[in-house]
């Protein structure tokens, strides 16, 4: 809630989430098929735009692995039903504000619409979300319709 209640303290204690999931994953021994499993996990709070946290980073800076982890945290958060610190949201109005991620440039735009045109955020209502969650979604809107189902060229490695 950055623009809620929340005091720096607050807002800090919360962010250090990412901090002490990179600090757990990047002190296991993990083997060599999974050895960047830390950055995927470490970099779902970052923005195209290095706004994110904890490292503000910027889109030449983000793997595309590490792309789609933002779309699925921010659409998982949306769409689940178990917090208590928010109201459940329909799948329509969940997809409504991630495009709105997209059009602030908080997410990659080719890979969000990657996962609109393939039909991945519906195969995840079906199996994750509540029946009453689920309603009509028309995708329309939010796609770009050049490259719509274009995977992005990688960025650099580190």
């Amino acid at each position: 809630v950055e623009r809620g209640t929340l005091t720096t303290e607050e807002r800090f204690k919360i962010n250090e989430h990412i901090i002490q999931t990179i600090v757990m994953l990047e002190s296991m021994p993990l083997p060599a098929n999974l050895k960047r499993v830390p950055e995927y996990a470490g970099t779902h709070h970052e923005t195209l735009t290095g706004t994110g946290y904890p490292r503000s980073l910027k889109a030449q800076d983000l793997s595309v692995p590490s792309r789609i982890m933002a779309i699925a945290d921010i659409f998982e958060a949306l769409t689940a039903s178990d917090r208590p610190y928010k109201d459940t949201k329909t799948l329509s109005e969940s997809i409504r504000i991630l495009s709105m991620f997209k059009k602030n440039q908080h997410i990659d735009p080719d890979l969000f619409d990657l996962f609109l045109s393939s039909g991945v955020y519906k195969r995840y209502a079906e199996k994750f979300m509540l029946p009453e969650q689920i309603d009509e979604v028309d995708i329309t809107p939010y796609l770009d319709t050049a490259g719509a189902t274009q995977v992005p060229a990688q960025a650099p490695s580190a």
